[in-house]
């Protein structure tokens, strides 16, 4: 007989900082189905994640340039694991009441070292050489680059310094588009102002040159970067792109720029310059040399069949977009480049464009890995103009095309909830969320959903715990970020936290504390600050892993700094939750002392702003430990089923409505990359290895199972 989940028709709240005062008992923590089990500890030992350690990493342009200082240990209580399955009984039998927690602060970001030869020096003229013979590459002829890679990180793999790279283009691109739509609504009040003022006529030539665009804010990131040498390949390489694998997407151009998989974001054939012939290792090469090419349609001549590629060179095309040829093709730069890479023998990496609808560039680009220039010739083409053409074919020896048949299926996400198999629950929210959470089970014989718990969508307030109320509201009429002077923005430091994409809020960085506009706002409903407000805006799924217990999948295109879901449970003094054996859900709610920077937490944006204007009780040093907590030990949503990783795609960000007491702060999950269909969503849970150690001194160790490619292979 199948389980039933256990839903109760608890009152509903529109934020955390509506009041719910209510009786709490102390509830076990469920045991879940297939667990290992729970062995008593001789004394109570409550472990609790918290907000302070699941910062996302910093740009490299925000990273500090001072040297990590040497943290000093403090006797205290570290974050609880969730995962049931991942517990080391006998360890956990030995768990004191309390344990000593040793927090370093975490290092600054490393510029990446690129391997640039000296330049020879140029050599008399001399006959020329004969071109060398090219024995046939293979891709595995490629894979030795990538590993090499690896030993120049210092600690970080290629894949790591990858995702850093991308996050902090993210971070400029948002920070610009911000800016962008800053002076987009200066010069519409100007031209608003000017046409009261000639009492409603046009504003002429005058208006159509405020009304001209600026630089497009991704092409801004790239420049940026490069000033700030925060880009990860500087120099062009051939062949493989360590970090980069067969499959892997990108959103825009840009973001191939950054990483120096394709140096332009534009053309479509990328190539080494003449530069590139007197640096050691390409001496008997001829230059240009092509290095990637991007296929997006723009060619009507292209033919595409997989691992066999028909491309058309560059030039001639009509750029207004309908793809025809206006003119005849010459044999240089990126023409030239495909014919020599076909007489030198180097692999092509290939990237494929797709149009894409969650993309601000309307299209999706994914490296389809390694192809060969096996055959050219010239040709006049559909429209009578002279074109090259340039045959490539797929090296043997890489993973399948994720582009299979050549049409865009990186993720096929079901389309609706009676397609999914093993499921075992439509809804695991009772119809409490905007959108059906399913859960399913293919794990477990016979399969049976997350048992013990009632789902709730807002935060539940134990008896003795009064929230305040005292944040004076502002007043903007419709949209926040049509004000300059809205009052909510300049608690934020001037600027509103978020950007709207697509009527969707994104959290423009990790910010020390964000204000959203609350009850005794003036704005309406759909304010882009009150994005955390707005309840669950992606299709989730909760599913059985083999090795962690139960966890979160995302059926959507998720966007960096995009919203997830709150952590909800029971508010709870820390005080109260020592007698609660064994509960696997305990978050304390430590941004007050992220913000002061205790025990080698690492500050974020905003943390230096004065506390006084806070609230009064913060006025004080803070306490080296949380006053409060969130059990979702035996209430709780979504949230409390989202796994730790090592290499994690979510931040956590405390959040203020209606008051501005930072140790009662909304605790939300933001999007900290690009998080693709199917992915299943993560956090760190923050433990520092070895941090976790007995009354005795020895040290307790817990194994991770996480799976990352840094995984530190134990969770403390």
């Amino acid at each position: 007989m199948m389980a039933a989940l256990v839903l109760v028709d608890l009152p509903l709240m529109e934020a955390m900082d509506s009041v719910a005062v209510m009786e709490v008992a102390a509830v076990p923590a469920p045991v879940f189905v297939g667990a290992a089990p729970l062995t008593p500890p001789a004394e109570a030992s409550v472990l609790r994640r918290s907000a302070r350690c699941l910062n996302r990493p910093r740009a490299p342009i925000y990273a500090e340039k001072e040297e990590p200082k040497q943290p000093t240990g403090r006797r205290g209580r570290p974050k609880k694991k969730r995962d049931e399955e991942n517990h080391d009984p006998a360890a956990e039998a030995q768990a004191p009441a309390k344990v000593a927690r040793k927090i370093p602060k975490a290092e600054p970001k490393e510029k990446v070292a690129v391997k640039v030869a000296r330049k020879a020096p140029k050599a008399e003229p001399k006959e020329k050489k004969p071109m060398p013979v090219v024995e046939p590459i293979s891709a595995a002829d490629f894979a030795g680059a990538a590993a090499e890679d690896d030993a120049l990180g210092k600690g970080k793999s290629a894949k790591l310094r990858v995702k850093e790279t991308l996050r902090a283009f993210n971070s400029h691109y948002l920070h610009l588009v911000q800016e962008e739509q800053k002076r987009a609504q200066a010069v519409i009040q100007e031209i608003e102002a000017s046409k009261n003022k000639k009492g409603g006529k046009k504003g002429g030539e005058d208006e159509t040159k405020e009304k001209r665009p600026s630089k497009r804010p991704d092409l801004k990131a790239i420049t940026r970067m490069q000033e700030n040498n925060s880009v990860l390949y500087t120099e062009k390489v051939i062949g493989q792109i360590p970090g980069i694998d067969v499959g892997d997407q990108f959103y825009s151009r840009a973001e191939m720029v950054v990483l120096g998989v394709h140096s332009h974001w534009l053309n479509g054939i990328d190539y080494m310059g003449m530069k590139y012939k007197e640096m050691k290792g390409y001496a008997n090469f001829s230059f240009p040399l092509a290095t990637c090419i991007v296929m997006s349609g723009i060619y009507e001549d292209d033919l595409d069949k997989a691992d066999e590629i028909i491309y058309t060179g560059q030039g001639g095309n009509d750029l207004l977009g309908n793809h025809r040829q206006i003119g005849s093709q010459k044999l240089a730069r990126g023409n030239l480049a495909l014919k020599n890479s076909k007489d030198n023998g180097n692999p092509i990496r290939v990237i494929r464009g797709h149009v894409a609808k969650n993309s601000y560039t309307g299209k999706v680009y994914t490296y389809d890995g390694l192809y060969k220039v096996v055959e050219d010739w010239v040709q006049n083409g559909v429209q009578g103009h002279v074109v090259f053409k340039y045959k490539l074919k797929r090296l043997e020896g890489q993973p399948s095309l994720t582009t299979s048949e050549v049409r865009f299926t990186r993720a096929e996400a079901p389309r609706n909830i009676s397609e999914l198999p093993g499921l075992v629950c439509d809804d695991i929210s009772g119809g409490q969320e905007n959108i059906p959470i399913p859960a399913t089970n293919l794990v477990d014989d016979p399969p049976v959903p997350p048992p013990g718990f009632a789902y709730i969508k807002s935060l539940k307030i134990s008896k003795g715990i009064k929230i305040p109320s005292d944040c004076t509201g502002c007043d903007c009429e419709g949209d926040c970020a049509s004000n300059k002077n809205c009052s909510c923005a300049k608690l934020n430091g001037s600027d509103l936290p978020y950007v709207s994409f697509k009527d969707v809020g994104r959290l423009v960085e990790p910010k020390a504390v964000v204000f959203e506009c609350g009850p005794n706002c003036s704005c309406n409903r759909n304010c882009v600050n009150r994005t955390s407000q707005q309840g669950l805006q992606h299709r989730l799924e909760v599913f059985k892993t083999a090795s962690k217990g139960w966890g979160v999948r995302t059926w959507d295109t998720i966007l960096p700094g995009a919203p997830i879901c709150e952590y909800v449970g029971v508010l709870r003094k820390t005080e109260d939750v020592e007698s609660l054996l064994h509960n696997n859900y305990i978050f304390d709610i430590d941004c007050l002392q992220t913000m002061k920077g205790l025990d080698g937490r690492e500050k974020r944006a905003g943390s230096d702003m004065q506390l006084p204007s806070l609230h009064a009780e913060n006025d004080t040093e803070a306490p080296p430990a949380p006053e409060y907590c969130i059990d979702a030990g035996s209430i709780g949503n979504v949230a409390r089923f989202i796994n730790h990783s090592c290499n994690p795609n979510l931040f956590v960000q405390c959040v203020l409505i209606s008051h501005k007491d930072v140790k009662l702060a909304k605790v939300m999950l933001f999007a900290a990359d690009t998080i693709l269909p199917l992915q299943e969503l993560c956090y760190d849970y923050g433990y520092v290895l070895n941090s976790v150690v007995s009354a005795t001194g020895d040290i307790i160790e817990l194994p991770c199972y996480c799976g990352a490619p840094d995984c530190r292979k134990r969770l403390y």
